[in-house]
């Protein structure tokens, strides 16, 4: 079992900006590709970004591309989401996910949530216009 905790959500100007951390326990964090997705009221879960276990690789949803970034580090089992020139539509409850990796499964960072087994409690964003 992979145990997932975000943290760094609340309520930011439109503009602002906010960087969400998840810190993950319970296995080798760097045998997981981790993702991150967000839900707004009365919508889907929708894609984010994902990055690779080695950090290398990473993937945007067009929505973001060029204002959030997500980076890992797994000395400190932890990935992160920058989030820059937050607009109101980013208001959702966001979510950390991970992805188990092997050399012999050879799974890759995805941006289908289905792909992912392990999933956090998700904290709230709220950008005010």
């Amino acid at each position: 079992q992979v145990q997932l905790v975000e943290s760094g959500g609340g309520l930011v100007q439109a503009g602002g900006s906010l960087r969400l951390s998840c810190v993950a326990s319970g296995r080798t964090f760097s045998n997981y590709h981790m993702g991150w997705f967000r839900q707004a009221p009365g919508k889907e879960r929708e894609f984010v970004d994902a990055i690779s276990w080695s950090g290398v690789v990473t993937y945007y949803a067009d929505s973001v591309k060029g204002r959030f970034t997500i980076s890992r580090d797994n000395a400190k089992n932890t990935v992160y989401l920058q989030m820059k020139s937050l607009k109101p539509e980013d208001t959702a409850v966001y979510y950390c996910a991970a992805r188990y990796f092997s050399g012999s499964n050879g799974y890759t960072a995805s941006q289908l949530s289905g792909e992912y087994d392990y999933w956090g409690q998700g904290t709230q964003v709220t950008v005010s216009s």
